[in-house]
């Protein structure tokens, strides 16, 4: 029989809830030795203090400690983290890694609803469905009057993706099924044969912008792509563009979104902002044209038990002796979350 490890989950207690339900919790009993507690939202607490320093793996998520030199001192029989939620950036410390502790990361599985969330959204506003939920003229007939430049439907028209991320990927695979909509990419750091093999075009943004009619965001929040979407990006799309963000919201200029948005020429559907949230008299949320939902495009409800599911195959591959899915190493800090 494979060893079992002595495992704790320390994840914030409304993550602890929200992502492993009793099957999951189940699931996680069968894979590791026994011992209480289960979880803790803190591995200093009392309730934890005599497990500790046996610890050889944590199961981790929102609301994880930081795994820095100190607390790592009080862990030294720990051997792997798996993350059951995206990014590890609030987890993991240079600390961590001078140690040789397996990370993994759930990123993927969290993906999966961005990407869903993203394929509707460009559906939505390719029949500028948005609009007439978020204006006055709620019957006006789009058929006969359409907006700024003409362009409504789903046919001959061209979404460009910034960054062949994990959503990014997934989106276009994604838009495989709809034949009448092109797809771009752009991503300095992607291969175009990967791109092509996945359906769409890889271009560099500078020519992505003016050639599309939504532009959807899936690069990285880092100091580079800061404000990457700017006052000249948005004035290099064509008239009646939509601009979609369910990435981060600093990767976007929003004052030069909002001069853009109020004179009629742009659209926008936001899933992040910069702040987040905006405050309540921010003047993007008064537009008819701008559609803002609060950061939903990521695991919610029962998307989230993915996360715990990606966690425990991991756990289970490493009880086993097999190699991890989705490893994370330092280097891959530098061009993703």
């Amino acid at each position: 029989m494979a060893h079992r490890p002595s495992t704790i989950a320390a994840l914030s207690t409304e993550a602890w809830d929200l992502v492993f339900d009793d099957a999951r919790r189940a699931r996680l009993r069968t894979l590791v030795a026994p011992g209480a507690p289960l979880h803790t939202p803190a591995l200093d607490a009392a309730a934890a203090a005599d497990r500790v320093s046996g610890i050889e793996v944590l199961v981790t998520g929102w609301g994880a400690p930081l795994l820095d030199a100190a607390l790592l001192d009080r862990l030294p029989r720990l051997r792997a983290v798996f993350h059951a939620a995206g990014s590890v950036r609030g987890v993991v410390s240079d600390a961590f890694w001078e140690r040789d502790i397996l990370l993994t990361s759930a990123a993927e599985a969290n993906a999966a609803p961005v990407a869903e969330y993203t394929l509707a959204m460009i559906l939505l506003s390719g029949k500028r469905a948005l609009l007439p939920l978020r204006g006055d003229d709620a019957q006006r007939d789009l058929r006969v009057a359409p907006r700024v430049g003409g362009r409504i439907g789903n046919l001959d028209r061209t979404v460009g993706i910034v960054g062949f991320s994990r959503s990014g990927r997934r989106v276009v695979d994604l838009l495989r099924p709809f034949p009448g909509l092109q797809v771009l990419v752009a991503d300095p750091y992607a291969d175009a044969e990967e791109v092509a093999a996945a359906g769409a075009r890889l271009v560099p943004l500078h020519a992505l912008l003016p050639a599309v009619d939504l532009l959807s965001l899936h690069a990285p929040a880092l100091p580079a792509t800061r404000g990457m979407i700017g006052r000249a990006q948005l004035a290099a799309l064509r008239d009646g563009a939509t601009v979609l963000n369910t990435a981060r919201g600093a990767l976007l200029d929003h004052d030069a979104l909002l001069a853009e948005c109020a004179s009629g020429r742009l659209d926008a559907i936001l899933d992040v902002t910069d702040p987040e949230p905006l405050p309540p008299d921010h003047p993007l949320l008064l537009l008819p044209n701008v559609a803002v939902t609060p950061h939903l495009a990521g695991s919610l409800g029962t998307e989230a038990h993915r996360l715990a599911d990606a966690a425990l195959d991991e756990l289970e591959a490493w009880v086993a002796g097999r190699p991890p899915r989705h490893p994370v190493h330092r280097a891959d800090l530098a061009h993703s979350a």
